[in-house]
């Protein structure tokens, strides 16, 4: 079984604070993770670098066999679809929703390429996957926020990515939204040609049974890593927020309450 990810005795620091701390973990052919943590684990500088943006003080990074510092990141970068709401800032509001979709074939925002119909093609049939086909020429800014996460996870597969990153994607959503992005997620991470996918939160109820191994970040370590159903228990989460919480499993998801 080859590695999709190897982090091996990874720590970064900045300003003299260290962000991340020999940090060790590997995700392997077959597997997808949730990343578990709250805000300022060090989650977002792992994704930092699993994209290239940023190398590590100390330590050895290798993503889809290839380590960092002997490859072309910009090639890699090719082979990885990072979805966050904080790309909803690049995109022109105006923009037709296939047109977005395609936009992600050639990883700009607008499209400045000679586009194909076998293109729009692809968009479409990426669209229905997601459950998002009905935004078919419905322009970005009329879609609700479940619908623009849809099209950015879409646009995000045009580029046929070894490795999908969902960071925060259900961030800001209703109930209703939230859950249809999920059942979204669910079935595109059950498809024949899906990706691996690493889904990022800090809500235990969002990581869907697809996602069957979970790493725990805490203030910039390796709280721990392994099953799913092995992290999302109370002993596990009671020491993990150093607090009481009690978890209830429903529907193969870990709900989380103050103990």
């Amino acid at each position: 079984m080859s590695s999709i990810i190897e982090l091996n005795h990874v720590s970064w620091r900045r300003d003299g604070k260290t962000v991340l701390d020999d940090v060790n973990w590997s995700v392997q052919e077959g597997e997808n993770w949730a990343v578990f943590g709250l805000n300022g684990s060090g989650k977002t500088t792992i994704l930092n670098m699993l994209c290239g943006y940023l190398w590590p003080t100390e330590g050895e990074i290798r993503i889809l066999g290839h380590k960092l510092g002997e490859v072309d990141v910009r090639e890699l970068r090719r082979s990885i679809g990072w979805v966050s709401s904080s790309l909803e800032e690049k995109v022109y509001g105006s923009e037709k929703a296939q047109d977005l979709v395609v936009s992600g074939k050639y990883a700009s925002f607008g499209l400045y390429e000679k586009t194909s119909e076998d293109d729009y093609e692809k968009a479409r049939q990426l669209m229905e996957q997601l459950r998002c086909g009905h935004l078919l020429n419905r322009t970005y800014q009329t879609c609700s926020q479940g619908e623009k996460q849809k099209l950015l996870i879409a646009r995000a597969l045009m580029a046929s990515p070894k490795l999908l990153i969902l960071d925060e994607a259900c961030n800001g959503l209703d109930f209703i939204s939230k859950e249809g992005l999920l059942e979204s997620i669910e079935a595109l991470a059950q498809g024949p040609e899906a990706p691996h996918m690493l889904f990022v939160t800090h809500h235990t109820e969002e990581i869907l049974p697809v996602f069957n191994h979970t790493l725990l970040l805490r203030r910039g370590k390796v709280f721990g890593a392994g099953a799913t159903a092995d992290m999302m228990n109370s002993s596990v989460l009671t020491d993990f927020f150093e607090m009481s919480v009690q978890v209830t499993w429903s529907a193969e998801r870990a709900w989380l309450a103050k103990g």
